[in-house]
């Protein structure tokens, strides 16, 4: 797999770039304020000055006004960090562009708005447990080392979604926002992994990547299915009615992942691999939430 490291590429990541300044211009510096008091930027009380604390903090304005020692509290600004988890399991080697190809494309586009805004992106993948992942990375400068990395990356294994969240939010307790880029075709179902990130509070956002075949098989007759992932088989006749019964229980599929989603204020986006990945990034814009 690789990504497209072309101009028109890099055209693309810098209108987003420029997207997001003007939808975010205003907002992003008061949405990252914490309530954690320190000694960052933004004043934000007084309180009675103790002893031991750092007499560099008092304000010696207000002891010439009211013969008091206070010092002055400020409102520290933190990091909003960003975890992409992309999918990594072998069904994600379906489609055309395949889905881990597309994947990583739209990876590429967010992490680079997360690095140019938010400070600090990484990557996690995942298949049956966490697989490889990159350390937390800040600034623009950052992003060919994104490449680099999403290009490494191949289809394989099979799916366990709450295994390797669970597995990340033992190691991670700052929260984020998570986007979890995958075809969600995981036979444990998609509950439990996002349980625990909405468990540990995250600002969760799903990607939800499919291809046109996984609606419409285009296959027909007898024929002989293989699980991508666990190399099962089983010879079928694939009439249409059960081509039919396939195509119901693909709709369930996708309603009632979207039904979670809508229950917990969780932001979804699906996306064919067959439409342009650039178009997927402005609907997480138009839905607020990539940056929320």
């Amino acid at each position: 797999m690789s990504l497209h490291f072309d101009n028109e590429f890099l055209k693309k990541l810098e209108y987003l770039h420029i997207l997001s300044k003007r939808v975010f211009a205003g907002q992003f510096r008061a949405e990252r304020i914490s309530k954690k008091r320190g000694s960052g930027l933004e004043f934000a009380d007084h309180r009675p000055y103790a002893l031991g604390d750092d007499f560099r903090h008092i304000d010696w304005r207000a002891y010439q006004r009211l013969d008091r020692l206070l010092l002055r509290m400020f409102e520290e600004e933190q990091d909003m960090p960003v975890y992409l988890f992309v999918d990594t399991s072998r069904s994600m080697a379906e489609g055309s562009p395949s889905k881990l190809d597309y994947a990583c494309h739209v990876a590429a586009a967010l992490c680079y708005i997360g690095l140019a805004h938010l400070d600090r992106v990484a990557i996690l993948t995942w298949k049956d447990k966490l697989a490889a992942e990159t350390p937390s990375r800040r600034g623009k400068g950052q992003i060919f080392r994104i490449f680099d990395f999403l290009q490494s990356l191949e289809p394989d294994g099979r799916t366990d979604l709450a295994e390797s969240i669970k597995a990340f939010c033992a190691r991670r307790k700052q929260r984020g926002v998570a986007v979890v880029i995958s075809d969600f075709l995981d036979p444990s179902g998609h509950e439990a992994g996002l349980n625990a990130l909405r468990y540990f509070q995250h600002d969760v956002f799903l990607v939800h990547v499919t291809s046109r075949n996984d609606e419409e098989p285009a296959v027909a007759g007898d024929i002989r299915m293989v699980d991508a992932e666990t190399g099962d088989m089983r010879d079928v006749e694939l009439t249409p009615t059960l081509l039919h019964a396939y195509q119901r229980a693909w709709r369930k599929h996708l309603d009632d992942l979207q039904a979670y989603c809508a229950r917990y204020n969780i932001g979804y986006v699906r996306t064919p691999v067959e439409e342009p990945f650039e178009d997927t990034i402005l609907q997480v814009f138009r839905q607020g939430r990539f940056l929320a």
